[in-house]
This record gives C-alpha cells, structure tokens and sequence, in this order.
C-alpha cells in the first residue's frame, strides 16, 4: 500500500513538472511576440522619423 501511494506521488509530482515546464515555455514564447512587436514598432517609428528629415 505504501509502495502504490509513493508511485502516485511520484507519478503526480512528475505531472506537475510537466505543466510546470509547458507554462514556461508558453509564457516564453508571449514574451518573445511582445518584444518582436515592440522591436517592429520601434523599427517603424525609425522609418517615419527618417523618412520626415528626408
């Protein structure tokens, strides 16, 4: 009995690693659209700001 609750636990705990891990990388990869999306707005400001002096 003790035996069947240590593979719960274990098999629980390795679960929650999973989820663990996927919610890193989910919230990796919101942060790298964010950047990418302020890096295109910045991109463009340029493209106006030199387009304006031209």
């Amino acid at each position: 009995m003790i035996h069947l609750h240590a593979e719960l636990a274990r098999a629980d705990m390795t679960a929650r690693v999973g989820d663990a891990q996927r919610a890193g990388r989910s919230r990796q990869l919101a942060r790298a659209v964010r950047l990418h999306r302020k890096a295109e707005t910045a991109a463009q400001q340029a493209r106006t700001a030199i387009a304006r002096t031209l």
